[in-house]
């Protein structure tokens, strides 16, 4: 299987990826230079992060900026990044020079996450932006599923529970009302009852994060007083 079939992207213009797998050091042996990926991780950096910003935004509609910004920070990381390009095998594509791959240059993380990030540009250039936050989601989806908004903000169903049992002793009740999109990037939608009244609704990335949109809701909107 080639790198454009686990990606999950085939490009119509070859160069472009060609550059976005060529590393720096190849300046170091090859005259004239063959262009490097240095530029498109530039621009790849800022489709990521666009692509980034509106998956958080659509999916989190409850979280305050700052926590947003976090959740982010840990998406456009260079070990996040990384281990996305440990998964689709992109070492093994990576063009460089012999001192390079000699210290170990096909399994570093820096060059990996460059790398990344030089194909989300290069796909921008060969096709839409579109068409590139799709390739975004889907490369990142382990990374995006596994984020969880209680980490960053505190314990927002423990503290619903708590709140409600100062009241009564009924426990919160949570419920998947729906599951939407695609498989590599599906939005769970969840809310939350007590005493038969919906207090809260959220939606997120898993069962979890949904469950914890509901929550910080519920929280906000305090429908039990």
């Amino acid at each position: 299987m080639s790198l454009e079939e686990r990606m999950g992207y085939q490009f119509t213009n070859k160069a472009l990826l060609t550059q976005a797998l060529s590393h720096p050091s190849l300046s170091s042996e090859i005259r004239p230079a063959p262009p490097d990926n240095q530029r498109l991780e530039f621009l790849g950096d800022a489709v990521l992060e666009l692509a980034i910003t509106n998956y958080l935004y659509h999916h989190f509609p409850d979280l305050k900026e700052g926590l947003l910004t976090k959740l982010r920070a840990s998406i456009v990381s260079k070990p996040a990044l990384a281990k996305a390009a440990r998964r689709i095998q992109l070492g093994e594509a990576l063009f460089l020079s012999n001192g390079e791959e000699g210290s170990g240059g096909r399994q570093r993380a820096s060059n990996l996450a460059d790398a990344m990030e030089s194909l989300f540009g290069a796909i921008y250039l060969d096709g839409t932006m579109a068409r590139a936050g799709q390739v975004v989601l889907q490369l990142l989806g382990p990374e995006l599923e596994l984020l969880d908004p209680e980490t960053n903000h505190g314990n927002s169903k423990g503290e619903l529970q708590e709140t409600l049992q100062q009241i009564s002793p009924l426990a919160p009740v949570y419920e998947i009302q729906k599951e939407e999109g695609p498989a590599h990037a599906r939005t769970f939608i969840s809310t939350v009852s007590w005493k038969d009244k919906t207090l809260g609704k959220g939606q997120g990335p898993s069962k979890k994060s949904s469950e914890i949109a509901a929550a910080a809701d519920a929280l906000r909107l305090k429908l039990w007083l």
